[in-house]
């Protein structure tokens, strides 16, 4: 009795952390079961569950309100289990398939990302719109959609409407791509491989990039599918990088810069490490199977988490620039996006 007892004193005050945040865990995981059925709805089944996360975390924030006692388990999801996800995104790579894209293919899709990031942030600033919030569109387009929104905003550390409001961006121009481009593909005149590496380097969600690839062919859908994967991994060295800016900001500006004791994110190196172990590694296709939608469920609790902080008051004051600009970001990606995979035919 005397060693029980003593096993629950060591563990009693893990027990007490934990408590505060099942309220808010349970809110956020029940707002994301919510999201995965309602994309079994007709029509609704094409949007990302993250997107509807956040849209029913907006609804729930700016109707009935979120109690104080799941303050915590919200933070929590916000930002320790979003890191944790971001780290297991790592398992849908590995080296092979970023051989796959070619060497081409690859310099497109570098191209492509860095040339639209610094479009976006050009034109951010000269249209007047706060940097955190120009940062977080230039990353949800020129990367990997609502995924990088979040990711980077663990770096930038915008605020929670920003965070929506990027969000709301890339998925409503990820969404035209999606319908648009299958439309595109012959007038254009791709053959499947230049179909999918167009997709690919210019689509905002992997979801979307997959929905519009595969309607053009099973071929193009699976080097889509490939070449967005690719682009996915340049989330890392992105996020490294403005962790590295922010940090320079605040030892330049101190605290007035906004951006004091800024760390690097490493779970950045976590997600490239795990990519470098599943190269290396056999891992079971059945683990495989399991882990993506548990990292796909834990990205959407975070979203959910995101979207019952945010107050709707607040996002309609940003205006319509911001729309404006990710509508200009989604126009140049495209278009820019394409050219290159013209000179590559």
């Amino acid at each position: 009795m005397t060693v029980l007892a003593q096993d629950a004193n060591r563990t009693s005050p893990l027990v007490a952390r934990s408590l505060p945040l099942l309220p808010g865990l349970a809110l956020t995981g029940a707002i994301g079961g919510a999201a995965f059925a309602l994309r079994e709805i007709p029509y609704v089944g094409f949007a990302s569950p993250m997107i509807l996360a956040i849209g029913i975390g907006i609804a729930i924030q700016n109707t009935s309100g979120t109690s104080a006692a799941a303050k915590a388990g919200i933070t929590f999801s916000m930002r320790s289990i979003l890191r944790f996800a971001i780290i297991l995104l790592g398992l849908q790579l590995t080296a092979a398939q970023l051989l796959e894209v070619g060497a081409a293919g690859f310099a497109v899709i570098a191209a492509t990302l860095i040339a639209t990031f610094v479009f976006t942030t050009w034109l951010g600033r000269t249209m007047g719109i706060d940097r955190r919030l120009v940062e977080l569109i230039a990353a949800g387009t020129s990367i990997c959609g609502a995924s990088a929104v979040i990711a980077t905003n663990t770096v930038t550390r915008a605020s929670d409407e920003d965070v929506a409001y990027a969000v709301a961006c890339v998925t409503i121009f990820g969404s035209i791509a999606m319908f648009v481009y299958p439309l595109l593909g012959s007038v254009l005149q791709l053959d499947p491989h230049h179909f999918g590496l167009w997709a690919g380097a210019s689509i905002h969600e992997i979801a979307q990039v997959v929905a519009a690839a595969f309607q053009q062919s099973r071929e193009a859908g699976e080097f889509g599918t490939v070449a967005k994967l690719a682009r996915v991994m340049m989330l890392a060295p992105v996020v490294i990088a403005l962790g590295a800016l922010a940090a320079r900001r605040a030892r330049t500006f101190g605290a007035g810069a906004g951006n004091a004791n800024v760390l690097l994110p490493w779970f950045a190196f976590g997600f490239v490490a795990v990519v470098v172990l599943n190269s290396l590694v056999a891992i079971p296709h059945a683990v495989i199977s399991l882990i993506v939608p548990v990292t796909t469920f834990l990205l959407t609790m975070a979203l959910a988490a995101m979207g019952l902080e945010t107050n709707i008051r607040k996002l309609r004051a940003k205006g319509l620039r911001p729309l404006l600009l990710g509508a200009a970001a989604f126009l140049f990606i495209a278009s820019f996006s394409l050219m290159l995979v013209k000179l590559t035919t």
